[in-house]
């Protein structure tokens, strides 16, 4: 057991970055005010303890089907954080951002000066206002650009970052107990049709701030979006595959899922 005090023995990392652990979704256990005091910033540590001291449940037997939940890359990065001994803003800084020369990426901090960075916006073009879960990481918190993002896109898709064994790994699906084109690897959406054809996306969402990532292996193509005023649009550049590719592509609502 990488963290100590885990109460959950059954829940692996692989279960984490598949979204099948059964974790129940912090940010809404913790908008209870008897469990969180609202006026305290909550921290991936506080996460962790809080489930401790309530011995919170798991929402289903881990492993027995998909749910995504970002409570599992709060957990992971204190993980990151164990293993490499250094915090997750500099642990991400180290081993990523400076390798890649991903210059304008980095962890916001919170606690600091916030304003001088890109604000967030409401659909109607008010200032989002900041809440008691601003300072969570791993599953938010990335400040970056289309072209930074151009970057890790590089590396990611090369033999030279990650190895073939470990890509195999990340770019298959591990949740086909409901039938649909839809799935997810590890820490990636998949969209697989019989036809053979397999799409790879992810989308993002904090308050304003929407982002769409579409991987088009087959065809080397990458496609990124981000957008710091709230809208859906973002989300619909996944049907600019179809440009690229034969993606039997209809968008739907719940074929959106961030």
């Amino acid at each position: 057991t990488i963290l100590k005090t885990f109460p959950y023995p059954e829940i692996t990392v692989r279960t984490l970055l598949n979204h099948r652990s059964g974790l129940t979704n912090y940010a809404y256990y913790l908008d209870d005010r008897k469990v969180w005091d609202h006026s305290k910033q909550v921290t991936n540590q506080d996460i962790l303890e809080v489930f401790i001291k309530h011995n919170a449940p798991l929402d289903y037997k881990t492993d027995k089907r998909f749910a995504y939940n970002n409570t599992n890359y709060a957990m992971l990065a204190l993980i990151i954080e164990k293993v490499v001994g250094l915090s997750y803003p500099e642990a991400m800084k180290q081993m990523i951002f400076e390798p890649l020369q991903m210059k304008n990426t980095f962890v916001i901090d919170y606690t600091k000066e916030y304003k001088k960075y890109s604000q967030s916006y409401k659909g109607n073009y008010r200032k989002h206002e900041l809440n008691h879960l601003e300072t969570v990481y791993g599953d938010k918190n990335i400040y970056s650009t289309p072209r930074d993002l151009l970057k890790f896109h590089q590396a990611v898709s090369s033999d030279k970052y990650l190895t073939p064994e470990l890509m195999e790994e990340i770019y298959k699906g591990y949740s086909y107990e409901n039938a649909g084109t839809r799935n997810y690897g590890l820490g990636i959406r998949m969209m697989e049709w019989k036809e053979g054809k397999t799409l790879y996306y992810h989308n993002g969402w904090w308050h304003g701030n929407t982002s769409s990532y579409v991987d088009l292996r087959d065809e080397n193509t990458v496609i990124i979006a981000l957008s710091n005023k709230y809208t859906t649009m973002t989300y619909k550049t996944l049907i600019l595959s179809t440009l690229f590719g034969d993606y039997p592509l209809k968008l739907k609502k719940d074929e959106l899922g961030f």
